[in-house]
């Protein structure tokens, strides 16, 4: 997709890369500056991916959009889809690291001037922290110098401003009591400040980082070109952005189509399992339209394109899955509106501090430490653990039992689901057709032997699953000559003179192959999904979790009506992607927080737009992209054990914001009594810090 994708005659939809952007409140302020700009009709900004989507007029044109940004104190630059999103660990490890280091070494020297070091030695030791710690701050606190400083450029305020005045005014009293002898200096308590503030931030990164990428997926899995037939016959290879409607395309078979069309000649069967979920391949003629991803099986087409680029199916269903991606944001709302009163509320404390103390009669000096306590004893290092420690734990406790979280701000909403949506094939079920055991048992010896030998002389996936079984019961296969493959037929050869074949049955309903030896009837062997081990005891504990659960599939009514019969759920048969999407809607409409567990890349929009979503590890690629969750195993036991591990997550959350409120109810009024020290300040920090940590770790056995 490109930067601009044309909505309509008079409507272009932009995304921008704004790799500035780090946190709920810088989320509220770009989308407020590119909502004041003439023409915009809609600015949704995308945390995970950095990126910001925008739908605009033809007034508002891109570079408007990011002088607007630029405005509010935000680099941006067009971001074409194939880019991967900016990661924003990768910046934050080495400062990170740095911080680290110097608080490790500096701390070893403090522990001496606590122990009661004095005169030379001390002011020895603060030199060295100084020496250690100087250059260390400066580089460690580079995120948050930068940010404050384009925020204060700008005549703006945001969480990182009292975080950088509080480090640089504790830096600069530390060192001025190093140059004069002074007793105390706060290098120690700077870069513990700091540490605490990256290690934070970086787990939420990691977190987002594990959730992105899910459209860029979805794009890679269509071809890459096509080889266009020309007016005098003449064929060359066309890259899939310069395809247009009206070229003929020639798709060979073992290919898959860059872009939508009609067939004008050939016949062959087309793998949709890209675009439906469903393995099983469709025919299709002159006149049968084919989409952007579809797999030609059998034979050469030639294929007049109605739809390339971001017109095709495909990239439609790209587009709803970043659409409905960054509708999820409801929590970061909220964080953004609790960010717009800290750092107001912080500034208003230390300068009350300070001036009551002066006004009180105390020097320059104390009212500066005085104030320095209040900015470093109400950062907000537990409030900003509080969150991702405790999910980067329970997402160590679920990875031990096959279960990858992919995003942690799904946790949070798998917590609150009450309704779950269950995809038919390759999710509630195995996705692997299995051979009908009783069948196989009535044949005879000589039956199965053959029926082995045709089987394993095909590709074909229930040629496959049939040759598996057999091979499973100990058949040895038998021997045959002349053996040929017809592409939507089967295999035929000769067996002891007699002509034998496996294909089609012809009108025999549902999945099936025929066995024909010779003159003798005709064996149709019928073939069905398997359920997933433990599925119905999963729905059970499902059910006791206060959790409904249903079918939603693009397989036949047929198929989702069998499968119904087999767990006790209702169903919907048929749905396309949009279909599934509706369905989410409504019920979240109806006030219900929708589960979707799907495996398809049909299933990519809907694991998108529900509120928490989880994909088998046999999904496909953007299927896992798109999912908060995925599981490796078989079982479907990882959904009700997903569920609590969630529910008891989001408890440990809410008991670390309470002891965060409890730390800053306490320690403030102590800070601005002037009963706390820089350091203790620091110290104080960082024991509500490790106790928000500590609390975080009883999550290691969240999925019992």
């Amino acid at each position: 997709m490109n930067a601009a994708a044309r909505l309509s005659p008079d409507m272009s939809r932009s995304v921008l890369a704004v790799p500035g952007m780090h946190c709920a409140g810088c989320m509220g302020k770009v989308e407020r500056a590119l909502g004041a700009v003439p023409g915009v009709v809609s600015a949704r900004a995308n945390l995970t991916a950095r990126s910001i989507a925008v739908v605009h007029a033809p007034g508002a044109e891109i570079p408007d959009l990011v002088a607007a940004l630029a405005g509010a104190g935000f680099a941006a630059e067009v971001r074409e889809d194939a880019q991967e999103p900016v990661s924003a660990v990768r910046a934050l490890l080495a400062p990170l690291a740095v911080a680290a280091f110097a608080c490790m070494n500096v701390m070893l020297l403090s522990v001496s001037v606590w122990s009661g070091a004095d005169g030379t030695t001390r002011d020895l030791f603060h030199w060295l922290s100084a020496l250690i710690g100087v250059p260390a701050i400066l580089y460690a606190g580079q995120p948050f110098f930068r940010s404050a400083f384009g925020a204060l450029r700008r005549g703006r305020t945001n969480m990182d401003v009292p975080i950088s005045i509080g480090v640089t005014l504790a830096t600069g009293l530390s060192c001025y009591e190093t140059l004069t002898g002074g007793k105390e200096a706060w290098f120690d308590g700077t870069l513990m400040l700091l540490l605490f503030l990256l290690a934070g931030r970086a787990l939420d990164a990691m977190m987002r980082d594990r959730a992105r990428a899910g459209v860029a997926a979805l794009l890679r899995q269509a071809a890459s070109g096509a080889m266009v037939i020309e007016a005098d016959g003449a064929l060359r290879w066309a890259a899939a952005g310069s395809l247009a409607p009206g070229m003929m395309m020639r798709v060979a078979a073992g290919e898959r189509l860059a872009a939508d069309g009609d067939i004008a000649a050939g016949t062959s069967r087309f793998d949709r399992s890209l675009l439906t979920g469903e393995s099983a391949p469709v025919p299709a003629g002159p006149g049968h339209p084919v989409l952007a991803g579809m797999l030609n099986l059998d034979g050469p087409v030639d294929v007049i394109v109605t739809a390339a680029g971001t017109g095709t199916a495909l990239a439609e269903i790209a587009q709803a899955m970043e659409a409905a991606g960054q509708g999820r944001s409801a929590f970061v709302r909220i964080a953004d509106r609790a960010s717009r009163l800290y750092a107001p509320a912080v500034h208003t404390l230390a300068a009350l501090s300070f001036a009551g103390w002066l006004i009180a009669g105390a020097g320059f000096h104390q009212a500066l430490v005085v104030g320095i306590a209040v900015l470093i004893i109400t950062c907000p290092c537990a409030l900003g653990l509080a969150v991702p420690v405790a999910q980067v734990v329970a997402a160590g406790a679920l990875l031990r039992h096959g279960i990858m979280v992919k995003d942690g701000a799904g946790i949070e909403r798998l917590a609150r689901v009450n309704r779950v949506l269950l995809d038919k094939t390759g999710s509630l079920t195995m996705g692997r057709p299995v051979p009908d055991p009783a069948v196989l048992d009535a044949m005879s010896a000589e039956e199965a032997a053959v029926a082995l030998a045709l089987a394993s002389h095909s590709r074909h996936p229930l040629s496959q699953a049939l040759a598996l079984a057999l091979g499973a019961r100990g058949v040895r296969a038998a021997v045959i000559a002349d053996v040929r493959e017809q592409a939507g037929r089967g295999v035929s050869a000769s067996w002891n003179g007699l002509a034998v074949s496996l294909g089609r049955p012809g009108s025999v309903a549902g999945t099936a192959a025929a066995l024909a030896i010779g003159a003798e009837p005709v064996r149709v062997i019928g073939f069905a999904d398997r359920l997933r081990p433990d599925a119905r005891r999963a729905l059970a504990e499902l059910r006791a979790l206060g959790i409904e659960a249903s079918i939603l599939s693009g397989d036949t009514a047929a198929a989702v009506a069998q499968m119904a019969r087999a767990t006790g759920l209702t169903g919907q048969a048929a749905a396309l992607p949009a279909d599934k999407l509706d369905a989410i809607r409504r019920l979240q409409g109806a006030g219900r927080r929708v589960l979707m567990v799907g495996d398809g890349i049909n299933d990519g929009p809907a694991l998108a737009a529900a509120d928490a979503s989880i994909a088998p590890g046999s999904a496909s690629d953007v299927g896992r992209q798109a999912a908060d969750f995925v599981f490796t195993g078989d079982s479907l036991l990882a959904l009700p054990r997903s569920v609590r591990a969630s529910r008891r997550t989001m408890r440990v959350v809410r008991e670390n914001f309470a002891a965060a409120i409890l730390y800053n109810a306490l320690a403030v009024p102590l800070a601005m009594a002037g009963l706390v020290t820089p350091l203790l300040a620091a110290i104080a920090m960082a024991t509500s810090s490790l106790i928000v940590v500590g609390n975080s770790l009883r999550l290691a056995s969240a999925t019992k």
